[in-house]
């Protein structure tokens, strides 16, 4: 099955070069690919259904969305936690993280995700999104947003002459994305197995400067999403590929040393485990939504009523305080003091810091835990 073959380039240096691609035989498909894409898939349904049955199941998204974008920034060598973009995000306890990665990875998948309601998933597409990815970037990053490279890059290692792999040169690399961009639109593929190969292929061209491992995981998710595989974009495998990062290096470089089976598997193994910890997921918000509900159904009426619009907003935004209160959900200052001093005392909140004395932030920690699990 092969990929591609590395060729000496006249500096001295092997490039890899792809064939065209795909081959014939690399859509031969195993019988145990495709009885693993089978179940994936399944549980991908069952996953997407699920979600249907939360109360609210743009809460659960916009966790699950700041949950990927944190573990596929940390891929990249990015320090900041999902706490630390939620301070960030909400403007609270603003510390000198490299947080903003995670928030420009959310708006990345939003803009995305917008983006394919009016046009398709294409090489322009993917250009887009790594724009939207990119520009803003630390300082420290020269990216190009939405840029393809005009000149050769390379992977690990300080030159050249020490890379770990160095990626097609720029006139083979447009030949190999006209490949790509022809094979994002078969649509006879399964496309569990569409999105895999669309990864590892993207991964092997590595067209931009910089951001193509973020820009590459978020192409997994949507392309099922446009292939309407997923009917909100809640499959997400940035947080498997770091738990297990140096075996999805690993696993790509099979790929491109033309052995892409064990990268399917990997990636296969990945959606399945994902899927299943998903669901997990879902259901212990689900219980602890309950939980909280019946805590707050012990305050008099107009408390719980108000009680109730909280604890909504804090499934969006775990993170709080008296003045966010009143702001986005219009409460008077006491009404708002009151609530949350109920929700401490319920076991709901706890303070972000306990020895602030004024203008106190609070976090919903049992929550933000599930997704830490």
């Amino acid at each position: 099955m092969r990929i591609g073959t590395k060729v000496k380039q006249t500096d001295g240096y092997s490039a890899f070069i792809p064939d065209a691609f795909p081959s014939g035989e690399l859509l031969s498909f195993s019988n145990t690919i495709l009885t693993k894409a089978a179940m994936a898939e399944r549980l991908i349904g069952k996953l997407d259904g699920i979600t249907h049955t939360l109360p609210n199941a743009d809460f659960f998204i916009s966790m699950y969305v700041i949950k990927d974008a944190t573990s596929s920034a940390q891929i990249e060598g990015t320090r900041a936690t999902m706490l630390d973009a939620l301070e960030l995000s909400a403007g609270v306890n603003v510390k000198d993280t490299d947080a903003d990665d995670i928030l420009h990875y959310i708006d990345a998948l939003n803009y995305g995700k917008n983006r394919l309601t009016e046009f398709p998933f294409s090489l322009r597409f993917i250009r887009e999104l790594h724009k939207e990815l990119m520009t803003g970037e630390r300082s420290t990053h020269f990216a190009d947003p939405g840029e393809y490279r005009k000149s050769q890059n390379w992977i690990g290692g300080a030159t050249l002459k020490e890379a770990h792999f160095i990626p097609p040169p720029v006139n083979e690399m447009m030949t190999a994305l006209s490949d790509l961009e022809k094979f994002i639109h078969n649509t006879e593929l399964m496309p569990v197995l569409q999105a895999g190969l669309i990864h590892s292929q993207f991964e092997t061209i590595h067209p931009f400067l910089d951001g193509n491992g973020r820009t590459g995981r978020l192409l997994i998710t949507l392309f099922l999403y446009e292939r309407a595989v997923l009917e909100k974009p809640v499959l997400f495998l940035s947080s498997y590929f770091k738990k297990h990062q140096q075996l999805y290096y690993d696993k790509l470089t099979a790929y491109h040393n033309n052995k892409p089976e064990e990268w399917l598997h990997f990636y296969l193994d990945g959606i399945i485990a994902t899927a299943n910890e998903s669901i997990a997921t879902s259901k212990k918000i689900a219980a602890l939504k309950e939980r909280d509900m019946s805590k707050i159904q012990s305050l008099g009426k107009r408390e719980a009523d108000s009680g109730v619009k909280f604890l909504q907003y804090l499934f969006t935004n775990p993170l709080t305080s008296v003045g966010m209160a009143i702001q986005n959900l219009k409460f008077t200052r006491p009404g708002a003091t009151k609530l949350i001093e109920r929700f401490v005392g319920l076991g709901i909140l706890k303070p972000l810091d306990e020895s602030v004395k004024y203008g106190k932030t609070y976090l919903y920690d049992k929550y933000l835990k599930i997704f830490n699990e």
